[in-house]
């Protein structure tokens, strides 16, 4: 756990981030990482808010496993809400699943997703749709990846949590991926639903001007202006 930005707070996984925003007095978790990283969750929040710190709720990006996978245990532990924008719901209540991954691409993280489940975990009562979001933070509608997709967005420093709306290292190439050096690319695409929705979501990030963005996979990278006018790679077709 390191932080990012004033009030921000990356907790790095093997495949995912989770983030803890706000302060020792009022803070969120922004997604939830991948089944079995509630004990590291819980170290890294005691870490920079005090032994049995407890947050405000966890705001999900969207519901995939690897990051809503630790969100029952979490929620349970801590006794708070899970908040995920109403599309998602269904897939986050066992009322719905995502498609099968798309493992027929050429890219890395294609071959890598064989492995990986497309059903996510069962939060039911627990989640709720959004409702207020995070103080000081714009809750903004990326659809494409998945249907009810959204990143946040902190208008006063021009910090982005992308999820995986975008994500900042090259998951179509085996190096990229192991060493997660810093590269804008488009979203996971074993796992994107709809490349369209997902290039607007895409173009209207980059139009909000963001200076850093966190997403879902991969490190922090901050932005120049040439690189905040022009959007990442679209990805698959």
């Amino acid at each position: 756990m390191h932080e990012i930005a004033h009030g921000v707070a990356i907790v790095p996984g093997i495949i995912s981030n989770a983030y803890l925003v706000g302060n020792r007095d009022s803070w969120v978790l922004v997604d939830a990482g991948t089944p079995g990283r509630d004990s590291k969750i819980v170290r890294a929040a005691a870490a920079r808010f005090g032994a049995g710190a407890r947050p405000r709720a966890i705001f999900l990006t969207h519901g995939h496993f690897d990051h809503a996978g630790s969100a029952p245990e979490l929620a349970g532990r801590w006794s708070v809400p899970v908040f995920a924008h109403a599309r998602e719901l269904p897939f986050l209540t066992d009322q719905a699943h995502y498609p099968p991954l798309d493992t027929s691409g050429p890219g890395f993280f294609s071959k890598l997703a064989r492995f990986f489940p497309s059903k996510t975990v069962d939060l039911g009562e627990r989640v709720r749709e959004f409702d207020g979001g995070i103080e000081g933070w714009e809750t903004v509608e990326t659809p494409g990846h998945t249907p009810g997709h959204v990143s946040f967005f902190r208008p006063s420093d021009g910090l982005l949590l992308a999820g995986d709306a975008l994500t900042t290292m090259d998951l179509d190439s085996m190096w990229g991926t192991l060493l997660k050096g810093r590269k804008l690319c488009g979203p996971p695409a074993p796992a994107t639903m709809d490349w369209d929705k997902a290039r607007e979501s895409m173009r209207m990030l980059m139009d909000l001007r963001p200076r850093l963005i966190a997403a879902g996979h991969g490190r922090p990278i901050a932005l120049n202006s040439d690189m905040q006018s022009s959007p990442p790679l679209p990805g698959r077709s």
